[in-house]
């Protein structure tokens, strides 16, 4: 490990949660090592505020659980405790120490996956585990020195993605680390070094042994953080969208005028905008966009099959989605609106007073009128839907009655209501 001395490095206590500052010290007064460690280092030295902070010490677990009482113990894989001050949770991890094949703590699949590993080291041991030497930096609020893997801090001036270790089998031992390497080289616009670069093509399919609760929110990571133009782009260059996305590569890679990729690359353009300015996103519009080249061709196979258009298009997106679930499981709070999103594509086109009136009402309208606009800027021709559902929502009730009217669609006069038959007199 190299130290850094305070004034040979940007890392300034300014830029760390008070929380983060809080764990330290406490570890440090219950006599144990501390550091904060990995990406938040990295960012502060490149000038970032960093999204979230964690911890490494040389205490266990169980250590770190009574020195705080608003603590718990989360993992299988790996125990790491949560430190949690309201909305603001700081990860505490154990050094992590070098595997031992007779230990009962460690467990491999037969890929060379680890799962289970449970071995704790020193803090030289932990370096030598971390992923990228961008990551193994460990900032001590003892004499503020940073401590950095060798090339670490050369690497971070030089903008390199460089892991630690045999690239194989470090891909091996977690195939997520692929994604981190593309993501890291997207979100900081740094360059994969050849070595670390050279075996993930060929060890993508390893992607398909990880959990599919795990790749959703890997995906999300990818995708949903600013930067998934960049990402996207990346993850086609290294084959990772057919173990991930099977549906959405077979039909991209038969595609002859790019539309659903400009449609795709619309969608992430449009969800980098609102996570740049602060907006709010839904995985459940990244991922209906993401599948919608999937539902749209099996739609129409099913059409061409005999099925009628509507239940053809209702079939489709159970079809699409059951198979998407193997590699990625997609949860139902999601699926649900995706699938919302898509009807009401089938529903936009068919305009009525009352049916206009009705959807401009609906939970998913806005987000549904978005993915129709993406349409139409992919080169989808709408004969004008986007703009006509843009004029009508900015028009008052008598300017939609006017527009309705265009269509040939007039409101139906209102029905009278019957009155009921009055009994027969009789004479009293």
């Amino acid at each position: 490990m190299v130290s850094v001395p305070r004034d040979q490095h940007q890392v300034s206590r300014k830029g760390i949660s008070h929380n983060a500052l809080k764990v330290l010290h406490r570890l440090q007064g219950g006599g144990h090592e501390a550091f904060l460690v990995g990406g938040c280092v990295r960012d502060l030295q490149l000038g970032y505020a960093p999204k979230d902070f964690d911890v490494a010490t040389n205490a266990t677990p169980e250590d770190i659980r009574k020195l705080f009482s608003n603590s718990r113990i989360i993992g299988r894989r790996f125990r790491i405790v949560h430190v949690t001050y309201g909305r603001e949770i700081i990860e505490v991890t154990t050094f992590r120490g070098k595997a031992d094949p007779s230990d009962s703590d460690q467990k491999q699949s037969a890929e060379g996956m680890l799962l289970r590993d449970n071995v704790y080291g020193s803090l030289e041991d932990d370096a030598q585990r971390r992923d990228f030497t961008i990551n193994a930096m460990y900032y001590t609020a003892t004499d503020f020195s940073v401590l950095a893997y060798p090339l670490g801090m050369q690497d971070l001036s030089d903008k390199i993605i460089r892991i630690i270790g045999d690239a194989e089998t470090r891909y091996r031992e977690d195939p997520v680390r692929m994604l981190r390497a593309i993501r890291f080289a997207a979100k900081l616009g740094f360059t994969i070094e050849p070595g670390t670069e050279k075996p993930i093509t060929e060890m993508a399919p390893l992607l398909t042994h990880i959990a599919p609760a795990r790749l959703f929110d890997e995906l999300l990571k990818l995708l949903m953080a600013g930067y998934g133009v960049q990402t996207w782009a990346l993850l086609q260059q290294y084959g990772i969208v057919e173990p991930l996305l099977p549906l959405t590569y077979q039909i991209l890679s038969r595609e002859s005028d790019e539309h659903y990729q400009r449609f795709i690359n619309s969608a992430l353009v449009s969800t980098d905008l609102r996570v740049n300015a602060g907006r709010p996103v839904t995985p459940a519009f990244i991922y209906a966009a993401l599948l919608w080249p999937a539902v749209k061709d099996q739609a129409l196979y099913n059409i061409e099959m005999g099925t009628p258009e509507i239940p053809a298009w209702q079939k489709a997106m159970g079809q699409v989605l059951d198979r998407q679930v193997k590699p990625i499981a997609i949860p139902k709070r999601f699926s649900i609106p995706m699938k919302e999103i898509w009807e009401l594509q089938l529903r936009l086109p068919k305009r009525s007073a009352h049916r206009a009136e009705q959807l401009v009402t609906h939970p998913r309208f806005r987000a549904a009128y978005d993915f129709l606009l993406l349409r139409e800027q992919a080169g989808e021709q709408t004969n004008g839907l986007g703009n006509w559902w843009t004029e009508f929502q900015a028009t008052n009730p008598a300017q939609r009655e006017t527009m309705l009217a265009n269509l040939g669609t007039k409101s139906a006069p209102k029905r009278r209501r019957r009155r009921p038959p009055r009994a027969a007199q009789t004479d009293s």
